[in-house]
């Protein structure tokens, strides 16, 4: 699939540009397997890269002191953008609005901040990563669009995998306006084919590799098809509210906290801090019996806690909705099915299912013809590898 998005992209480019593209980069989308809403607390999560499912951007040097990028997926109807080469003359600075472009911008600022060492350039960007559907397809545009860079500048590459990830998440706040915790990042950078990613996101947040490669079991993403927007929606009044209730507990963060001093403190928080804060707390508990159920290959134990995070994430932190709550549903009537829950940041977009290998075709087959309309769409995917160069 990864080759595929290439020859998108580059023939996205000849057709924009009339030339042949230089250098280019991929980064993949992600599924989370459990622990939603706990990276912005400091929390535990645990994600996986999709395999083949990656945005792509290739491009080249040009002289013309003008940048001119392309895409040929964009939700705001805008498939192609211009700006003037970035320098201290000349700066990008990050508009009120965010378009597909303000990512983009936002990782050329994290990765030169303006000082002009990037030459002017065309770039086209293609990917397979469905936009809007919580499976990261804004940062594995930001990872691709960085790794591109390190491509087309190689002494600025980053020795340093981390500092690359907390870069692009830079580029996110500044320039999308979303308050994203790390995790989306650290995996499109950190990713490795056949594992997925505990990261602890107390920073500086790190992550641990866990083999999850049993060809008995697979996971399978259904879209729901309904869309979201992360930076006018809900997300930040759930951080703003999760900050409050740790001041209240008098901690750092909610992954200090445990539910003897929730409990305790309960009159001092309003319903809405308890019930946040609940969540947070008991889905880093989750997130680490899960780790912990996938090394000793306790399949059954991991899809409860899954079905566990799915009924929290309606109920507590309320960022579930019909759609996703009926996806869970059919995957739960389905023999084979060891647990499945929403994904990603809410209000829509996918759920991950965690099945056996031979059940997959049913548990398709069943969501297709009881979900309304035949409208939702589902993949049949494992633990992909991390962001890296593509020949041309």
């Amino acid at each position: 699939m990864t080759s595929e998005v290439k020859e998108q992209a580059v023939a996205l480019f000849k057709q924009t540009f009339g030339s042949e593209p230089s250098v280019g980069a991929f980064a993949p989308g992600r599924v989370n397997l459990i622990g939603e809403h706990t990276d912005y607390n400091d929390g535990f999560v645990f994600p996986m890269a999709l395999h083949g499912k990656v945005c792509v951007v290739v491009g080249r040097p040009n002289d013309i002191g003008t940048c001119r990028v392309v895409t040929s997926a964009a939700v705001d109807g805008e498939h192609r953008y211009e700006f003037t080469k970035p320098s201290p003359a000349s700066p990008l600075t990050a508009s009120e609005s965010a378009l597909w472009y303000s990512y983009f911008l936002g990782v050329l600022v994290s990765f030169d901040s303006n000082r002009g060492n990037i030459p002017s350039f065309d770039a086209a960007i293609a990917t397979s990563v469905p936009l809007g559907g919580g499976l990261s397809s804004s940062a594995s545009l930001e990872v691709a669009t960085f790794t591109f860079l390190e491509q087309l500048c190689p002494d600025l590459k980053r020795s340093d995998q981390a500092e690359k990830a907390l870069l692009c998440q830079k580029a996110e706040h500044d320039f999308a306006h979303v308050p994203c915790g790390v995790m989306d990042q650290f995996i499109a950078t950190m990713a490795r084919e056949g594992h997925a990613l505990l990261i602890d996101c107390r920073s500086p947040p790190t992550g641990e590799l866990v083999p999850f490669n049993d060809p008995n079991t697979v996971i399978v993403v259904t879209n729901s098809n309904v869309k979201h927007n992360l930076g006018s929606s809900e997300y930040p009044k759930r951080r703003q509210t999760c900050e409050e209730a740790a001041k209240i507990l008098e901690k750092a963060a909610l992954r200090d906290c445990d539910m003897p001093l929730l409990e305790s403190r309960r009159d001092q928080l309003t319903d809405v801090q308890y019930k946040r804060a609940r969540h947070v707390i008991q889905e880093c508990q989750r997130t680490t019996d899960a780790v912990a159920a996938l090394r000793a290959n306790d399949m059954t134990k991991f899809g409860q806690l899954m079905y566990e995070s799915h009924e929290s994430l309606r109920c507590e932190y309320e960022v579930s909705c019909g759609e996703l709550d009926h996806l869970v549903a059919l995957a739960k009537e389905v023999d084979g099915v060891y647990g499945a829950r929403m994904t990603g940041g809410g209000f829509g977009g996918c759920t991950v299912t965690l099945v056996r290998s031979d059940r997959s075709d049913a548990l398709i087959r069943h969501i297709k013809e009881r979900y309304p309309e035949n409208r939702a769409t589902c993949f049949v995917t494992t633990a992909g590898a991390g962001a890296a160069a593509v020949s041309i």
